[in-house]
């Protein structure tokens, strides 16, 4: 693994999902790119009003650039899909803006939304990112992983995740919820699964179940030798 790049399809997902897993990877010498499909506000709203969102859509996109530098993100790219709303567009749309960053940055692994989530833009994203990265002859892709977002994959049971890859992040932790501070909007109190305690639990909850202090957990999706 010498280049990465995550696609979420939310500004904080990444942070939930793998943060402590790609600081420790950069921290040993692996660049990491983050591409951002969708907004994540206007899902509030009975239809889509950017105008009304405008100044809380460019705050959270502060917090995210602030986020990614915490971890060491080396580029932050973003599009700017319907919250929400991933299955009003078409899937070739999604598609083309994942591949046109893919065949920049030229990764060899991509981490990304599980397949089976509860959250329809997670879903589409995995699609997507599976079409992309297709097992070409030319694809630098060789490894996909799937990741878990708290408040959302462990809520559509029963086809939870079931990981079968853990990263050791008990030097991490706290970076991960430095980055997730960052997003003081998203936080909510424990025992919220999106709280400071929840996410540092699931990490400790993990580590032990594989013998170690602090883990993230991941389901491998491909992996070519």
């Amino acid at each position: 693994m010498k280049k990465v790049l995550i696609v979420a399809a939310q500004p904080d997902d990444k942070i939930l999902g793998l943060r402590g897993t790609i600081a420790r990877l950069i921290n040993a010498g692996l660049k990491a790119y983050t591409l951002i499909l969708g907004e994540e506000t206007t899902s509030r709203d009975n239809k889509r009003e950017i105008s009304k969102r405008k100044n809380e859509m460019q705050q959270l996109k502060n917090n995210m650039f602030k986020a990614n530098k915490i971890i060491g993100i080396s580029k932050v790219f973003t599009i700017n899909f319907s919250d929400n709303r991933f299955d009003s567009v078409s899937l070739l749309d999604i598609v083309k803006k994942i591949e046109k960053i893919k065949n920049k940055i030229k990764p060899d692994t991509i981490f990304t939304h599980y397949r089976n989530d509860l959250n329809i833009d997670y879903r589409k994203t995995f699609e997507a990112v599976l079409t992309a990265a297709r097992p070409m002859e030319d694809e630098t892709v060789k490894t996909i992983y799937s990741f878990e977002i708290l408040s959302s994959t462990e809520w559509n049971y029963p086809t939870t995740l079931s990981p079968n890859v853990f990263f050791d992040i008990s030097n991490y932790l706290d970076k991960k919820i430095d980055s997730m501070n960052c997003y003081k909007a998203e936080l909510r109190d424990f025992p919220h699964p999106r709280s400071v305690e929840t996410i540092s639990n699931n990490a400790k909850n993990w580590g032990s179940k594989v013998g170690l202090k602090y883990a993230e957990e991941f389901k491998l999706i491909r992996k070519i030798n």
